[in-house]
């Protein structure tokens, strides 16, 4: 490429946040299938949401565009400010709270707790996994859902093995991927070339999942006061797919009866 400054590093997710509405566009739409499905008529029961790890709000809007009371947390400051950016141009209230998804407080509880996009693997310890089921069970009211999907140890090993590569106008993106099954841990480097003006520039981030079995997931689930929960492989909802097949993502929905066991 012409001109090519060296490499610049930045915070994690900051170009991932600029270019996530791109790069997640053919996704957008089995994965609101795959959530329609699941979730039935929910959605048009409940009066309030939270949308954790919210991106850049997308899920949120629509939930807001409902007439549903709408929270969206994200760590990442550009995640934040594209979700608050996306919620003014809707012309639509989401409040939007910069917070850990293992230890995020709402000023009231809701009726719905989402997680969608894998955004669950991005917590850096296995641990985490339990961390995340109680923050949520206190943020829902007694009765409350939490629908989530992730990963699996299956898509670590068929999945993260490879090197992707896409191109938009002005945007390169490369993904150089790898794991360590024996930890439950996957990575991908990546390298983002833009274009400004005449000459390309090259920027590093470095994305980190954990991955869990289906008896983890359960047994966090439980602990934390769920007691209901149902499970669908993403094999159902996308066909054809190069990158996902049957057997490398898992949806849960997991309503929460037992308040008794969660842990404050």
């Amino acid at each position: 490429m012409n001109g090519m400054p060296s490499t610049s590093s930045v915070r994690p997710y900051h170009w991932l946040a600029v270019y996530y509405d791109l790069f997640c566009a053919g996704l957008i739409p089995w994965m609101a299938g795959a959530r329609e499905h699941m979730l039935g008529g929910l959605t048009e029961r409940i009066e309030s949401a939270c949308d954790l790890a919210c991106g850049t709000g997308t899920l949120a809007v629509e939930f807001a565009q409902k007439g549903i009371k709408t929270y969206a947390v994200d760590l990442s400051p550009d995640f934040c400010r594209l979700a608050r950016a996306k919620a003014r141009k809707a012309g639509v209230k989401v409040r939007v709270v910069r917070a850990d998804m293992r230890s995020f407080e709402l000023p009231e509880q809701v009726d719905l707790v989402t997680c969608q996009f894998d955004a669950l693997n991005h917590v850096p310890s296995k641990a985490g996994l339990v961390q995340v089921a109680d923050s949520v069970a206190r943020a829902l009211r007694p009765g409350g859902c939490f629908w989530f999907d992730v990963n699996t140890r299956l898509a670590f090993k068929e999945t993260w093995v490879h090197t992707w590569w896409r191109e938009w106008p002005g945007v390169v993106l490369a993904m150089r991927n790898g794991n360590d099954s024996a930890h439950d841990r996957a990575w991908s480097d990546v390298e983002w070339f833009i274009r400004e003006g005449r000459l390309w520039r090259r920027y590093h981030e470095r994305v980190e999942e954990v991955c869990w079995s289906g008896a983890e997931i359960r047994r966090a689930l439980r602990t934390a006061g769920f007691d209901r929960i149902r499970a669908w492989d993403v094999g159902q909802f996308l066909k054809h797919d190069p990158f996902v097949r049957p057997g490398h993502r898992t949806f849960y929905l997991a309503r929460q009866t037992n308040r008794s066991v969660s842990r404050g």
